[in-house]
């Protein structure tokens, strides 16, 4: 097993890309602390082998400090959670901004700064953020709220990994295409056409199809293991060929 012998903590974990991560993390023998806003999504971890599953509002610096605090010891900080909103920079209002900001980049940076000292003391770790092949890598029409934080969050990760790359953290962002969540599910229902919206978001993609979930799990593994121990500050792109 890859990941035998080390914790960790996975936000928005409740489902999609973060549920399937954790899954594939205590698959590999990762002490995995899951953690969601909604409590009702953690019920499906009940019985999980290497699963605790943990409310955490990542909008709450106070709640964040807390959960990582009763932490045992932390090597894995994936940054899952996060928010899309639709529209461009004319149709963007500022509690729109301002929530995405807060919840797309802040929370990150709250996380990271309360998981760095539990990593040095252990002398290393892997944090992985969720950013998007929607940021500074391409822009994507009717994203700009989306793109404009999720660009920040591959400057944040390039800026953590840089200051840490001589005390064994490693800092990295996985940057999905589409990938077909419950999350965009609900974006496609919210359209008056589903059906036509859900063959939009297909048609970005070159390979025709969205990515499940369960496709960008392994990436998750791979940058949490010491298999990617040269890996730093880099940003993966999963995309189904949409920046080829």
């Amino acid at each position: 097993m890859r990941l035998q012998n080390k914790t960790a903590l996975v936000t928005a974990a409740g489902q999609g890309i973060g549920r399937a991560s954790a899954l594939a993390l205590a698959a590999e023998g990762a002490q995995v602390w899951a953690t969601d806003v909604d409590e009702r999504l953690l019920a499906g971890y009940e019985g999980v082998a290497n699963v605790r599953a943990v409310r955490l509002d990542v909008l709450d610096k106070p709640s964040i400090q807390r959960v990582i605090g009763d932490m045992p010891a932390l090597d894995v900080l994936f940054n899952c959670a996060g928010y899309v909103h639709s529209g461009t920079v004319l149709q963007a209002t500022d509690d729109e901004w301002a929530f995405a900001l807060d919840l797309n980049v802040r929370a990150q940076f709250w996380a990271i700064q309360a998981a760095l000292p539990k990593m040095l003391a252990r002398g290393g770790g892997s944090i992985i953020n969720m950013a998007s092949v929607c940021s500074s890598i391409k822009g994507l029409p009717n994203r700009f709220i989306y793109g404009t934080t999720k660009a920040a969050v591959i400057g944040l990760t390039k800026s953590v990994a840089a200051d840490y790359v001589g005390d064994g953290i490693r800092c990295n962002a996985i940057c999905p295409g589409t990938v077909d969540t419950p999350s965009l599910q609900g974006r496609i229902n919210a359209n008056a056409d589903p059906v036509a919206a859900r063959q939009a978001f297909v048609a970005r993609q070159p390979m025709g199809r969205l990515a499940k979930a369960e496709e960008i799990a392994p990436l998750v593994v791979f940058l949490a293991s010491d298999e990617s121990a040269f890996v730093t500050g880099q940003a993966y792109a999963v995309d189904g060929g949409i920046t080829v």
